[in-house]
């Protein structure tokens, strides 16, 4: 698999598939859907992150591209331990086309 383009603007988060197709992602979304440890219980996978401690001008201020399968994101509430797998992403889209609904 080709490694992706990603760029980070103010608002979204977006990334060129190999197929062609620009994923879009709010810094927001992507923050709350983060699946690591500390965000989700690892047994359960209740999730653990509070959504209101999530401020609504989260950013991803820099990315690191992990293997040929994810992508980790270094957030400005430092919190850089989740990784975000090529599926993950792409099945969570939130371009007009695929229309993942993102959470307020």
């Amino acid at each position: 698999m080709a490694k992706p383009e990603i760029q980070i603007d103010q608002t979204t988060i977006n990334i060129e598939w190999e197929d062609g197709h620009t994923g879009v992602y709010p810094h927001r979304f992507l923050r709350l859907h983060c699946q690591c440890a500390h965000c989700i219980d690892e047994l359960t996978h209740q999730a653990r992150l509070d959504p209101a401690t999530v401020s609504d001008d989260i950013k991803a201020i820099d990315h690191m591209l992990v293997g040929n399968y994810a992508i980790q994101f270094l957030w400005s509430d430092t919190h850089y331990t989740g990784l975000y797998t090529y599926d993950f992403l792409k099945s969570h889209c939130c371009c007009k086309t695929c229309g993942t609904a993102p959470l307020a």
